[in-house]
């Protein structure tokens, strides 16, 4: 019990940490806070967390099939989730905002479903991930196929779900208490920037990606 409680832990902390760095994600969980509500950023949260759970479930409980299958299969899933974040970094540079003199005139956000599913799917779209959790859970002495502890990886994975999503939680209640403090024009400008800079990481995902499959073909 003593030791579950351990990795529990530890897990937590792990979760909170690979969150914590703001990235285009975390930016995207930002903007659709201070558009759409908090409950909008949070559930853009939890999809991140529950991507890193799911991760984490794979790399804790040694299911080497389905980590190699999607590291076999990084570039098609790099290159949709690139993609998506050109789409999307558009998409926000071009919204305007629709707040008005108060927070309670937001508009009615159509889904907060759709702002889990997109985070889900994007944070999945980076396979690579799985590496981190493999060399950490192997460096934890987790994820052995050999002797494999189920009740501690899924105190780990738990975990790790939990300090994602403590960390999503923080994040947006720190964003929501700006909403009151902004205007039209601070919106459209928090737009513009976080449309771009989402837009140039999912243009600099498909540079990189075609850079390495050029390198690819010319070393065969």
């Amino acid at each position: 019990m003593e030791m579950n409680t351990l990795f529990f832990v530890k897990g937590i902390i792990l979760g909170f940490s690979i969150a914590a760095p703001v990235g285009p994600i975390g930016l995207l969980c930002i903007q659709r806070t201070l558009m759409n509500g908090r409950k909008s950023g949070f559930f853009t949260g939890l999809g991140v967390a529950t991507a890193d759970m799911i991760y984490g479930f794979v790399a804790g409980f040694g299911l080497a099939f389905i980590s190699n299958f999607l590291l076999n299969q990084k570039y098609i899933l790099q290159t949709v989730g690139g993609v998506f974040l050109v789409y999307l970094g558009i998409r926000i540079f071009l919204t305007k905002p629709h707040k008005g003199v108060s927070s309670s005139n937001f508009r009615e956000h159509s889904s907060v479903f759709s702002d889990y599913i997109s985070a889900f799917f994007l944070t999945l779209s980076n396979p690579v991930t799985i590496l981190s959790f493999l060399a950490i859970f192997s460096g934890l002495g987790i994820g052995s196929m050999e002797n494999p502890n189920y009740f501690v990886s899924v105190s780990l994975v738990v975990g790790v779900f939990l300090g994602s999503a403590g960390w999503w939680f923080i994040l947006t209640t720190l964003a929501s208490l700006l909403i009151n403090r902004m205007n039209n024009a601070h919106l459209q400008w928090v737009n513009r920037m976080s449309g771009i800079f989402i837009f140039s990481f999912g243009v600099f995902i498909i540079y990189s990606l075609i850079t390495s499959l050029i390198q690819i073909v010319l070393l065969e």
